[in-house]
């Protein structure tokens, strides 16, 4: 075998080896040698995700097996066009975080570059896993990672919100576990496309044994997404901790998203016989009420930073409406969005720390306060990255909410689901209007104490602002690899073919 045929484990196995190596004694005592270790090895992670992303457009689904064991019985790692989308957006999203930190947040704790690397390995291993067991596994290493980088730099509001974040997470760890039991016990397997072969030939007390396991999935991968009404958590974490965290904790939410469309939309989607759609009923009106909710809470918003952690409550309603919808064209439609709202929420929140840094005391806050040094530069930023939250042409956002709507088919879905992200929309005009007022408008003096952005940190935002132009210029073929991914995901996956692909 070449080394293009390990391509698959190589999101995985760098950001482990990487994490390990700067704890070494020689690399954690020169913070200046991480951040170019930890760069370079993020570079190196962008064109590995990349490179999987053209052969499995090119090959078909890369199945890889660890230790040559084949399905069922050993770990598998499965890239196809949505896992390997995910992860390119995972490596670019690492990329400016750590280029951002690389200005001087990374100072103010310990460990920040390993955590951080962990931190993507479990993210990653969330994405590409074939196995649910393996799944639990790799989100128990995201967030442990996660757990360590809320608190960085200590502070009383960073250790009290990661103590809510801690438990809450703890006891939907606990719930993952009894739901694999449960499942394990009727299916005895828990590779995917195991469990999607046997779902369909259960009796009908093992179904409803099955159907218990798999809504308990819903409710841990509902906390883990926030979504209603497993959504409080959400503000409060994101907002407290630092800006380079929380930009990363933007894809966070997304790794939720994704199980729930992996487990729900294909084990237990069309091809599941009696237990077919389960978890559509269900979601359709949390999907709705999410929205709905995450709209009123990004009206009442105080701060940018609580602002745009309300505003990833509202893409996490408006992902779930797509799932919902049940169709290769939502899904398309979704998957596109997923992105979008993953780069803008992420430079938003890379902005407001920037922000933060230039007003002093007042903060990312909604006050009455000084001049910042650079208003022009970050207001120009703020501006497009507005327009893109929004949804407003011609940024990917409008194109994102726009194939959404379209895929909406069904009369009545259509007056629920138009008249609930069009109305988010406007109330996040409304609010980002009244956002950038008070921090760009209404000021007394000037701050010339503050202290100005690194060229790095305008890198990095630069960097995930320069993507939602792209995404519309290139608007084509990124839906119709969206859409390719759609496909995968509807058709799903079972044992015979997941082993002809190892062969």
């Amino acid at each position: 075998m070449s080394l293009f045929d390990h391509l698959v484990v190589f999101p995985v196995l760098i950001p482990f080896f990487v994490g390990v190596i700067l704890l070494f004694p020689s690399l954690s005592a020169s913070l200046s040698k991480q951040r170019i270790f930890t760069i370079a090895a993020n570079l190196l992670m962008v064109v590995v995700a990349i490179a999987l992303l053209l052969k499995v457009q090119n090959q078909g689904i890369q199945m890889y097996a660890l230790g040559d064991w084949s399905a069922p019985f050993g770990i598998v790692l499965v890239a196809d066009a949505f896992s390997a989308l995910m992860i390119a957006l995972s490596a670019v999203l690492g990329l400016t975080v750590i280029l951002y930190a690389s200005a001087g947040e990374d100072k103010n704790g310990a460990f920040f570059h390993p955590l951080i690397m962990f931190q993507l390995m479990g993210i990653n291993g969330a994405f590409l896993t074939g196995d649910a067991f393996n799944l639990f596994v790799f989100f128990e290493v995201l967030l442990i990672a996660s757990y360590s980088l809320m608190i960085h730099g200590g502070g009383k509001q960073k250790i009290q919100a990661n103590i809510h974040y801690v438990f809450l997470n703890l006891i939907g760890s606990s719930l993952f576990l009894f739901a694999l039991g449960t499942l394990y016990g009727t299916l005895g397997t828990l590779n995917f496309a195991d469990m999607a072969d046997k779902i369909p030939q259960l009796s009908h007390s093992e179904q409803l044994i099955t159907k218990s396991g798999a809504l308990l999935l819903l409710a841990v991968f509902g906390l883990k997404a926030a979504m209603l009404p497993l959504h409080f958590w959400l503000p409060k974490a994101y907002s407290s901790t630092s800006t380079p965290v929380a930009a990363l904790f933007a894809i966070m939410t997304k790794v939720g998203i994704y199980s729930i469309w992996r487990i729900h939309g294909v084990m237990f989607g069309e091809q599941a016989g009696e237990l077919a759609n389960i978890a559509l009923p269900w979601l359709w009106p949390i999907a709705l009420l999410t929205i709905a909710i995450g709209a009123i809470s990004v009206l009442a918003s105080q701060s940018l930073r609580v602002l745009c952690s309300n505003l990833v409550i509202v893409s996490v309603g408006t992902l779930l409406v797509t799932i919902s919808l049940n169709s290769v064209q939502a899904s398309t439609a979704g998957i596109y969005y997923l992105v979008h709202s993953t780069i803008a929420c992420a430079a938003m929140f890379l902005l407001a720390g920037l922000i933060q840094q230039q007003r002093g005391k007042a903060e990312d806050r909604f006050v009455t306060a000084r001049a910042m040094p650079q208003s022009a530069k970050l207001g120009f930023v703020f501006a497009l990255l507005a327009i893109g939250l929004i949804g407003m042409p011609p940024l990917s956002g409008f194109v994102g909410k726009a194939l959404i709507l379209q895929s909406v088919t069904d009369t009545n879905q259509m007056a629920w689901i138009w008249s609930l992200i069009l109305g988010a929309g406007l109330i996040s005009l409304i609010a980002l209007s009244r956002a950038g007022t008070s921090l760009f408008w209404r000021t007394s003096g000037e701050n010339t104490t503050a202290l100005q952005g690194h060229p790095i940190q305008y890198l990095a935002i630069a960097i995930l602002v320069g993507l939602l132009p792209l995404m519309v210029v290139f608007g084509g073929p990124l839906t119709d690899y969206a859409q390719l991914a759609a496909e995968q995901l509807n058709a799903g996956l079972s044992l015979q073919h997941l082993n002809e692909v190892a062969k």
